[in-house]
């Protein structure tokens, strides 16, 4: 294990027997001590509701609470904590502006443009604006490597586009999108950039202002933080145009009978009461990657990258999607092994103690670019060593041997 495996009790345990090597970080991270701590450190001291008391408890919950918005526009570089808005995740946040700034600034004949390699949460929302308004939707190309066809970024943005709304970074093909300039295009058209960063935030240094993108989505989960805590960054003029979609508690300034005046961004946009734990682990999080560097953490990821890539490339009959050359992708590997079905790769590793995932990877119009049905996939963190990767290749090579001599 390096330095930061000790970190995490989750992965000291066996599984079938053997030493686990968890490679499904694309999915959800695992959390460090000082996260679970933050946690319950929380309940143990601090549980109160947000904003609405005067007690000792309610205003130290409080505090933990907003201390932490202001550690997010930090952790970014966003202009103001203001325009740092909590959701559920990623998912929640790219549907909010799709359905709050989307409808209310989308019309029939308007353009929206995404990429054959979003995530479902990046193209669904915007499917479904489509349908409502009769705006149209289109998709940039890909490269053959994978990367997005910037030809054809040139081509699909036009004076009709509304919005345009890419993955930083991709869950299955682990390339890394040319978002400034891709903003700096849509703005010359008058459109809006909207960003899904749930693979880059917890990867690489976010600087939203250097990217040039109108909204900004990510997960906590994903970068260490409990399920169920996520954020949405939004330049503030564009975050106070937009109307609340979730009415109630706490979100409001002024109830009559018949008309109610809202609180401004980020807060109406918080309706109920929040998930004031996994906002308290969020920010431990945060601490912890900061503590380490955003640098340090792609150099160790980048590092073991290149280790195993070379390695995966010289198994006869395994097929690598995405950048082939390890400088140009993040740790995420996808991959398919002869003509094995990728659910059985997955389990045969899983007997090895290697944890990766399989199927469409929520990617289901990317597996039919692809032509493929579904792939497998790995992905590394900062708490995976090149030793891990070489657990890897083992496996594979294993599985491959354990299926080609028909012993099932």
């Amino acid at each position: 294990m390096n330095s930061y495996a000790e970190d995490f009790p989750i992965l000291k345990q066996k599984v079938n027997d053997e030493q686990l090597v968890y490679l499904d970080n694309a999915a959800t991270a695992q959390k460090p001590r000082a996260v679970i701590e933050a946690i319950t450190d929380y309940y143990y001291h601090d549980n109160a509701n947000v904003h609405r008391g005067v007690h000792t408890l309610a205003e130290r919950a409080t505090k933990d609470f907003e201390d932490v918005r202001s550690k997010v526009a930090h952790f970014i570089n966003a202009p103001s904590k203001d325009e740092v808005i909590y959701t559920k995740g990623t998912t929640e946040g790219l549907n909010w502006v799709a359905a709050s700034y989307g409808q209310t600034h989308v019309k029939a004949g308007d353009e929206i443009v995404i990429s054959y390699m979003e995530h479902h949460s990046n193209l669904v929302p915007w499917q479904q604006l489509a349908h409502r308004t009769g705006a149209k939707l289109k998709y940039i190309s890909l490269q053959p490597d994978g990367q997005l066809d910037m030809s054809s970024v040139r081509q699909e943005i036009t004076d009709k586009t509304a919005i345009v709304a890419l993955a930083h970074a991709s869950n299955v093909l682990g390339v890394v999108n040319p978002l400034a300039e891709i903003s700096r295009i849509a703005h010359e058209h008058g459109a809006i950039m909207v960003a899904d960063g749930a693979q880059s935030t917890p990867h690489m240094k976010i600087d939203v202002q250097e990217l040039g993108v109108d909204f900004f989505a990510f997960s906590g989960h994903k970068l260490m933080a409990p399920t169920g805590i996520g954020i949405l960054w939004g330049k503030s003029e564009l975050l106070d145009e937009m109307p609340p979609l979730e009415f109630g508690g706490e979100m409001i300034d002024w109830v009559q009978l018949q008309e109610t005046t809202f609180k401004k961004a980020p807060w109406k946009f918080e309706g109920g009461t929040q998930n004031i734990a996994g906002v308290v682990g969020l920010g431990a999080a945060i601490d912890y990657l900061e503590k380490i560097g955003m640098d340090n953490v792609q150099k160790q990821e980048r590092a073991v990258v290149q280790a195993v890539l070379p390695e995966l490339q010289q198994i006869e009959g395994l097929t690598i999607y995405g950048p082939q050359d390890a400088q140009k992708r993040t740790g995420v590997i996808s991959f398919n092994l002869d003509n094995l079905h990728p659910h059985d790769v997955a389990t045969a590793l899983d007997m090895e103690g290697v944890a990766i995932r399989a199927g469409h990877h929520c990617a289901q119009p990317l597996m039919e670019y692809l032509n493929v049905p579904a792939t497998a996939r790995a992905s590394f963190y900062l708490y995976n060593t090149i030793e891990d990767g070489q657990r890897l290749v083992e496996a594979i090579k294993a599985t491959k041997e354990f299926f080609k001599n028909g012993t099932i």
